[in-house]
């Protein structure tokens, strides 16, 4: 059974020592993005963060500070998900990195010139210089976070 998308996501900004917390969708849409979901049956967008901060790299929530949030026109695999509302979070976490197998093809943390290497590799993506199949072997930064992360001035 398709499942519908709600069109409301979370994303989360997870910060250590001036690094970004990535990980590599092994779902669709295909890319490096920070830990984020569908908002659904969380029921709240803060409750989402939390959920979906355990779920995705097995870390527990301390504190969150909405940063934005906006409309972007980005796909997703669920039926009538080709928009979201965004809201993006400065998450505070604790535990150890346990990224999902399910969810994760790696996860790790990013420095602004690593960041910057892949947002180059998504630039050429999006210009159509990077076919598909090869995106999805070695993908850039996934593209709705690449517009968030002109936005949050991260690159």
């Amino acid at each position: 059974m398709t499942k519908i998308c709600d069109n409301k996501s979370v994303g989360m900004l997870i910060w250590k020592d001036e690094k970004l917390l990535l990980i590599e969708r092994k779902l669709f849409p295909f890319g490096f993005a920070p830990p984020a979901g569908h908002v659904d049956e969380h029921g709240s967008y803060e409750k989402a963060v939390e959920d979906e901060t355990r779920e995705e790299v097995g870390l527990k929530l301390r504190s969150l500070k909405l940063v934005i949030e906006g409309r972007k026109d980005n796909r997703c695999r669920r039926e009538g998900g080709g928009w979201h509302y965004w809201k993006i979070y400065k998450v505070e976490i604790e535990g150890d990195l346990n990224p999902s197998k399910d969810e994760a093809k790696q996860a790790g943390w990013y420095s602004k010139d690593d960041i910057k290497k892949l947002t180059d590799k998504t630039r050429l993506y999006l210009e159509g210089k990077i076919l598909e199949d090869k995106w999805r072997e070695s993908p850039g930064l996934e593209p709705v976070w690449y517009q968030w992360f002109e936005e949050l001035g991260i690159i």
